[in-house]
Order: C-alpha cells, then sequence, then structure tokens
C-alpha cells in the first residue's frame, strides 16, 4: 500500500508553524539540560588535546554528533592521525543511514528545499522526539515541532560545548563532577517516550542482555586474571582473541560478491595501516 495513503500529510501538523516551534522547544527543555554535563565534558577534553575556543564550536557545530566527536577527541594527537581520525566519524554517524530513511515517508511531501536543511540538524535525541510525537499524536510528522527541538538541542550543545573548552582547564577533572552520568540519563529519558508495551520492546531486551553479557564478560576476564602471571602461549592467545573476533565479524564480507564492501574493507585497512604508521614515526621523533 503507498505510504501517502496511511500517513498524514506532514503540513497537517504544521497550521500553525510558530505554536509548533515553541512546543518543541519546551518539549526539549529536559533534554536541553541533560546536554549540558557532557558537552562541557566534551569542550574541556577538546580544550586539554590542544583545541582553541573556536575550534571546539566549529567542531561541534559543523558535526553536531556527540559520539563521533568524543572519538575524534580521544583520538586527537599532535600532531593528528589524519588517517585513522577522519574514517572515524562516518562509521560512528553511520546509524544515520537508517534514521534518515524512517523519517522519509513523514516527509515526503515537504520540498526538499526544506527537508534537506532539517535534516542537517537530525540527532538521536530530535529524532527519536519527533517520532514519538507523531506516534503519539497520530496526526503526522511535525516538522515545526521537530525544529524546535532540534533548535534547541544544537544551541545548547554548540554553546556548552564552547563554555566546557573555556571553563574545562580551570575544572581540572570534570569527571570527577559525576558529569557522565548524564549521557544515559537522556537516553532513559528517550526510551520512555518511545516505549510502546513489552512486545514492541524486545529488541531493546535484547540489546539490553548482550551488552549486560560483553560488560560483564570483561569484568570477569579482569578479575579471573588481575595479579596473575599468564605464560606465554597464554598471552599469545590472549593478544589474538580480539583480532580472531573481528576477523570472524568481517569474513562474510570478503566471500561475497559485492565489489563495493572489498573496496571499502580495503580503504580502511589501508587508513588503519597509515595511522599506526604515523603514530609510530611520532613517537620514534618524541624519543629521538
Amino acid at each position: 500500500m503507498d505510504a501517502r495513503t496511511t500517513l498524514p500529510l506532514p503540513d497537517t501538523c504544521d497550521t500553525a508553524p510558530r505554536a509548533e516551534f515553541l512546543r518543541g522547544l519546551r518539549a526539549a527543555v529536559p533534554v536541553m539540560i541533560g546536554f549540558i554535563p557532557f558537552a562541557l565534558v566534551l569542550g574541556a577534553q577538546a580544550a586539554q588535546k590542544g583545541l582553541s575556543v573556536l575550534e571546539v564550536p566549529l567542531m561541534t557545530g559543523l558535526n553536531f554528533a556527540g559520539g563521533s566527536e568524543f572519538a575524534a577527541v580521544e583520538l586527537w594527537t599532535s600532531p593528528p592521525h589524519i588517517a585513522l581520525i577522519v574514517p572515524t566519524p562516518p562509521r560512528v554517524n553511520s546509524r544515520h543511514l537508517r534514521m534518515g530513511p524512517s523519517l522519509a515517508p513523514l516527509l515526503q511531501h515537504l520540498p526538499r528545499r526544506r527537508v534537506l536543511p532539517a535534516l542537517f540538524f537530525m540527532c538521536d535525541e530530535s529524532w527519536a522526539m519527533g517520532v514519538a510525537d507523531a506516534r503519539r499524536r497520530a496526526l503526522g510528522f511535525s516538522l515545526a515541532y521537530y525544529l524546535g527541538v532540534s533548535a534547541g538541542l544544537y544551541t545548547v550543545w554548540v554553546a556548552c560545548t564552547a563554555l566546557g573548552a573555556i571553563v574545562g582547564p580551570l575544572l581540572g577533572d570534570i569527571h570527577a563532577y559525576g558529569f557522565d552520568m548524564a549521557f544515559p540519563a537522556v537516553f532513559l529519558v528517550l526510551l520512555r517516550g518511545m516505549w510502546q508495551g513489552m512486545k514492541a520492546a524486545r529488541p531493546w531486551l535484547v540489546s539490553l542482555v548482550v551488552a549486560a553479557a560483553t560488560y560483564l564478560t570483561r569484568i570477569v576476564g579482569f578479575l579471573a586474571l588481575r595479579n596473575r602471571t599468564l605464560g606465554k602461549r597464554a598471552v599469545t592467545v590472549m593478544e589474538a582473541a580480539p583480532g580472531c573476533v573481528l576477523i570472524s565479524v568481517i569474513a562474510p564480507d570478503f566471500v561475497a560478491d559485492k565489489p563495493a564492501d572489498l573496496a571499502a574493507i580495503l580503504s580502511d585497512i589501508k587508513a588503519v595501516q597509515a595511522g599506526e604508521e604515523e603514530r609510530l614515526r611520532y613517537r620514534a621523533m618524541r624519543t629521538a
């Protein structure tokens, strides 16, 4: 069945764009508050890696994806490993390749000149709140509501990362203040807004179990092996295990008849190799 016959027109929710925009802005206030702590953390970390007060908001304003920004800052060195850092944000942000198409049926009646700029401001939180609002009200996707949410989140994120770059060096270890807990708290709030009952939440349960098993396995391994001296053979096996796991994950792609996938894998290998070579050269220069 054509999606246009089953979904309301997006414009039906935007008969009062200003009111819808303000409604989205108000709804985003709790998430905006949650943004503040880990935006400060990111700004402080970026400043400690040598980014200036102007460079930090430039990065967060043009990218606007916290996970990839944390990853890039974590990998940042002086001089930076460009071949290693550049491919990382696209990988972390690849989830947007699924989030964007999920909005396509809801935005199909709008011209691209309105849709494309709006999608620039899409993040996990604005996407989740926009979709949850459409489901809850059963009136279709409100673009003005989504833009209100996005405007609030974008402004707070960019401003507070810049503030973190300014005050971070004065506060010292910002993790000591417990700001890291803001990140899971925000996502718990988003999950509450998307809750549709236990049956619909089964994929969430599977993800929770897998994540918990992975985390607990790591802790059990640490507790079992701490303060113990392993033999040479055991050390060799432990060092090879992560590589074996990764190979088992990507092995099907090597036998698949997809030239584009093979080319992507080879380019990633070359990028990692170049990054490692640059890291070793930099280390040699510092020790010389």
